[in-house]
């Protein structure tokens, strides 16, 4: 009897990332992290579950290329620009107060 070779722990994290609400809490947990590179590559790991960069560069009406380089390792998305990504990717940014911190 043949035995099924184990997934990858990237394969896993790209399969669980097809799922709208598992995307979203990875990267607001890239987010809560404070590191650039970190949110860059949870994007980049929600855009390969969604299809690849291609996918999500049509889906957005981004140029391809263009979108590769804002989800480089040094990329710098505009907010514009991110704002568009995320909603191609059916997510979107929000903001929450945290504690009052006025008197």
């Amino acid at each position: 009897m043949a035995v099924k070779p184990k997934k990858n722990y990237q394969e896993d994290l790209i399969e669980s990332l097809k799922n709208p609400k598992e995307a979203a809490a990875y990267l607001n947990a890239a987010i809560e992290e404070g590191d650039r590179e970190l949110f860059m590559l949870a994007l980049r790991n929600i855009a390969e579950a969604q299809g690849g960069i291609s996918a999500i560069a049509e889906r957005a009406h981004l140029n391809r290329e263009n979108l590769y380089r804002m989800l480089s390792k040094h990329g710098n998305p505009e907010i514009k620009s991110l704002m568009t990504l995320l909603s191609a990717m059916g997510l979107a940014l929000t903001v929450k107060a945290q504690k009052q911190v006025y008197a």
